[in-house]
């Protein structure tokens, strides 16, 4: 399989466990608690099985850029927290980042 489909599929696992975890409201409803465990561990260990195929650098630029990007618009849309022009230029920042350091490393 693909190791940007699988880096992919983790940081959806990840965003997903992060926006459950708000839900989750310090681990007193269920559901969403539920939600997180299963939603980290599967992130983890999609992350560890990217990490055979690409450097570790880039894994982790790309994890932390697009789950920050994930988990700020996805906060946004499902709990209408703010999303201002400076946030907006900080993803920006990130995504840039992201794409220099793959670019650095040979991963386009």
């Amino acid at each position: 399989m693909n190791a940007f489909l699988i880096l992919g599929l983790a940081i959806s696992a990840e965003v997903t466990a992060t926006l459950a975890l708000k839900a989750a409201d310090g681990f007193t409803k269920p559901v969403p608690s539920v939600i997180v465990a299963v939603g980290y561990g599967t992130a983890l260990w999609l992350m560890s099985t990217s990490m055979d195929m690409l450097p570790i650098g880039v894994v982790y630029a790309i994890w932390a850029g697009v789950g920050m990007v994930g988990a700020a618009l996805g906060g946004a849309w499902l709990y209408g927290e703010p999303l201002n022009a400076t946030l907006l230029v900080g993803i920006g920042i990130v995504a840039l980042g992201v794409t220099v350091l793959a670019v650095g490393q040979g991963h386009h």
